[in-house]
């Protein structure tokens, strides 16, 4: 079978970080657009995802109780609840958003867990 740039043997040697044909950062130059976009000290951290310059938001023990407590009431959070949420807490709609996507993900881990 052809070892072209999607073949399946070339997928999962990549996958497993195999030297083939891939090419590094390093040997992308200046004038590929990803190494452009990137720039000097932007580099992948092991956590990946996150936006560069924004810090973790650590939440206080009141806003986890308050947020916990919501989320057994029930586990997805409407729009006026949100804006309610955010105005209590002292925090965003997106950061609300985004901790009800997680915990819906850490309660689905738990319960498969379970079984």
């Amino acid at each position: 079978m052809e070892k072209g740039p999607f073949s399946v043997e070339w997928l999962a040697q990549s996958s497993r970080g195999g030297s083939g044909s891939r090419e590094s950062s390093a040997d992308l130059g200046e004038s590929h657009p990803s190494a452009r976009a990137r720039g000097p000290g932007h580099e992948a951290e092991a956590g990946g995802g996150a936006v560069p310059g924004r810090p973790r938001t650590k939440f206080s023990a009141a806003q986890l109780q308050e947020l916990e407590r919501s989320f057994r009431e029930q586990r997805y959070i409407g729009a006026s609840e949100k804006r309610r949420l955010a105005a209590v807490l002292n925090l965003s709609q997106s950061q609300i958003k985004t901790w009800f996507q997680n915990r819906r993900m850490k309660f689905k881990r738990q319960t498969q867990d379970a079984r």
